[in-house]
């Protein structure tokens, strides 16, 4: 596959490959996305802005410039903009590739931090040289004005062009909650949303901080994701609950939904509210809420990728993935788009029945 270089959230060219229940694909103009869907379906999106969580700035104890990454948080309240976990690299930008940043200076519990106008500190180092909790200094108005005025989206070295927030902003953007954009949303506009519900097809939100994608480092990449607290409006769970009962199919757009909507269900129902999700979604999942998901399309490996096992076998994953480079897809947050949905699993068969009629040729046999 292809990297998408270029900060487009709606190429005209933009691509959709379909996977239906059983395999078979289809490709498709991403503008197609509703004649993609049934009428019934619900497609649920993330409505989380994108913060600028890149802060350049200053070791004090050394001197040495750094890059922070702001990489998570434990809930959407308004004071908890003082407590982050945070990437932190050496001196450079988005231009070298992040696995090959350099490291920042050793770095110290209690090491003083100057991020343009905010103050911070290293609250705690978290098991990697790069990893660590960040607390800021100051009021949540002054830690919030700051980031707004001296932070930058994240961004990675096959995107040349610096990113403005209106790159990373979905057509939905809410609350600023998100590290990284929850790119799947990208395809939304109201133009689209509008041939939706032409269609009877719904649409509904609730709020993710979709967390970064890579850190440059193999081992700290295998800890992805981080957890990431959402908040599931009361609205969205009924129309949830709707879709299902009237037999439609509940559409993740994006991986951020699907681990949102999954963690609210961990007790049996979806539950509304704020929530901390705290599990990784594999293979192993057995998803209780989501039916498909439409997604960018992800290199095997990733923690994106893995999550899509959830949904499909790895043979199916593996036809899926070679599709897509033999299609030229584009693959990171501004290229093409994929539609899978779960395929049926044995798990998921009627049982089979514990007695069986027999048959004239049995009785003649058994005779």
């Amino acid at each position: 596959m292809l990297a998408a270089h270029i900060p487009n959230q709606r190429p005209p060219d933009a691509r959709l490959l379909l996977v239906e229940n059983g395999g078979h694909m289809q490709h498709a103009a991403r503008a197609d996305l509703p004649r993609m869907l049934r009428s019934g379906d619900l497609l649920v999106g993330n409505d989380a802005a994108t913060l600028p969580a890149s802060l350049h700035g200053r070791h004090t104890r050394t001197g040495a410039e750094i890059e922070v990454r702001l990489a998570g948080w434990r809930s959407l309240t308004a004071d908890s903009v003082r407590e982050f976990t945070a990437v932190v690299f050496g001196a450079g930008d988005h231009r070298t590739r992040t696995e090959d940043r350099p490291l920042p200076p050793p770095l110290l519990p209690g090491d003083a931090l100057v991020l343009g106008p905010l103050r911070a500190s290293v609250a705690r180092l978290l098991g990697h040289a790069r990893l660590i909790e960040l607390r800021f200094a100051g009021t949540p108005d002054a830690i919030r004005a700051g980031i707004a005025r001296h932070g930058k989206p994240i961004q990675y070295a096959h995107v040349a062009q610096p990113l403005a927030l209106w790159d990373v902003w979905t057509s939905v953007a809410a609350a600023p909650a998100a590290f990284e954009p929850p790119s799947a949303g990208f395809l939304l506009d109201w133009t689209l949303i509008a041939a939706l519900e032409a269609r009877g097809i719904g649409f509904a939100t609730l709020t993710h901080a979709a967390g970064i994608s890579s850190t440059g480092d193999a081992q700290l990449d295998a800890r992805l994701p981080f957890d990431e607290p959402y908040l599931l409006p009361e609205a969205t769970v009924c129309a949830i609950e709707r879709t299902h009962a009237r037999g439609g199919r509940v559409v993740a757009l994006g991986t951020t939904v699907v681990r949102a909507l999954e963690h609210a269900a961990l007790g049996g129902r979806l539950v509304a509210g704020a929530g901390l999700a705290t599990q990784r979604i594999g293979a192993s999942t057995q998803l209780r809420v989501v039916d498909a998901i439409v997604t960018g399309t992800h290199e095997p490996g990733s923690s994106h990728y893995e999550l899509l096992r959830a949904f499909a076998g790895g043979a199916l994953l593996e036809r899926v993935t070679a599709a897509l480079e033999q299609g030229g897809y584009r693959t990171h947050e501004f290229g093409d788009s994929l539609l899978l949905a779960r395929q049926a699993r044995l798990r998921d068969l009627p049982a089979p029945a514990k007695t069986l009629p027999r048959t004239s040729a049995q009785e003649a046999l058994s005779s």
